[in-house]
C-alpha cells in the first residue's frame, strides 16, 4: 500500500499513526498539492491528502474513511470500539479534532495564498473563534480521564493529538497549553509514543 500526502498536513500524520500502531506496513509517497505540477488529481480528484493506494490501484480517501480502513488491516491496538454508541463517540471526537485543523487550514491560507488586499480579517477571526471553541469542548469532555474514551488510546486520541500538535506547529502564539493544561497533559503522554515522534512534522 502506498500513502499519498505531505509531512506538515495533520490528516497525513493522523493516518500515518494508525498505521504505525496498528503495525502495517505503509510506503509513504510525498505530493504537495499546492505545487503547479501536482498529480494529486490522478489519484483524488478532491485534490486533496492523505490518499491511500491498496495493491490493486484501488484508491481511498479521505482521512476518516483511511483511518477506518485500517483499523480493520490488523487485530493491534483496536482503534474504533464496535458498538455503536462507543463508536459514535469516537468518531464524533475524531470529527472535533478534525474541525479544530480545518479552521487552523483555512486561517493559514487566507494569510499565505490571498494577496493582502484581499484577506479577509473577519474570516480569520471566524477561524481562529472554531478553534477556541472545539479546544474548550475538547478540554471540558476530557476532564480529568486519562484518555478521551474509555481506558486505552483510540483513534479519538490520535485525532486530538495530531490537531493540538498543528496548533503548536502552525499557530504557537495561541496559549492552549496553559489554559487547557488536561490537553496538555494528553498531548504530552502522546508525544511520548514512538508513533506520534516519528511523524512530527518538520521544523519550520
Amino acid at each position: 500500500m502506498k500513502l499519498i500526502g505531505s509531512l506538515t498536513s495533520p490528516y497525513v500524520r493522523k493516518v500515518r499513526i494508525v498505521f504505525l500502531e496498528k503495525k502495517v506496513d505503509l510506503d509513504l509517497e510525498l505530493e504537495n498539492v499546492w505545487a503547479a505540477d501536482t498529480k494529486i488529481a490522478l489519484n483524488n480528484p478532491l485534490g486533496k491528502v492523505p490518499c491511500l493506494v491498496l495493491d490493486d490501484g484501488e484508491v481511498i480517501y479521505d482521512s476518516r474513511v483511511i483511518a477506518e480502513y485500517a483499523d480493520t488491516l490488523s487485530p493491534v491496538g483496536k482503534l474504533i470500539p464496535t458498538g455503536s454508541r462507543e463508536r459514535a463517540t469516537v468518531k464524533t471526537w475524531e470529527t472535533l479534532a478534525d474541525g479544530v485543523a480545518d479552521a487552523g487550514i483555512l486561517a493559514r491560507l487566507e494569510a499565505t495564498l490571498r494577496p493582502p488586499e484581499q484577506q479577509s480579517p473577519a474570516w480569520v477571526e471566524r477561524q481562529m473563534g472554531k478553534m477556541n471553541t472545539s479546544l474548550a469542548q475538547m478540554s471540558r469532555v476530557l476532564g480529568e480521564n486519562a484518555w478521551c474514551h474509555g481506558n486505552q488510546m483510540t483513534l479519538a486520541d490520535i485525532a486530538v493529538g495530531c490537531a493540538l500538535g498543528y496548533l503548536l506547529f502552525r499557530f504557537p502564539n495561541i496559549a492552549w497549553q496553559a489554559q487547557y493544561p488536561n490537553l496538555d497533559a494528553l498531548y504530552q503522554k502522546l508525544m511520548q509514543r514512538p508513533s506520534f515522534t516519528e511523524t512530527a512534522p518538520p521544523a519550520a
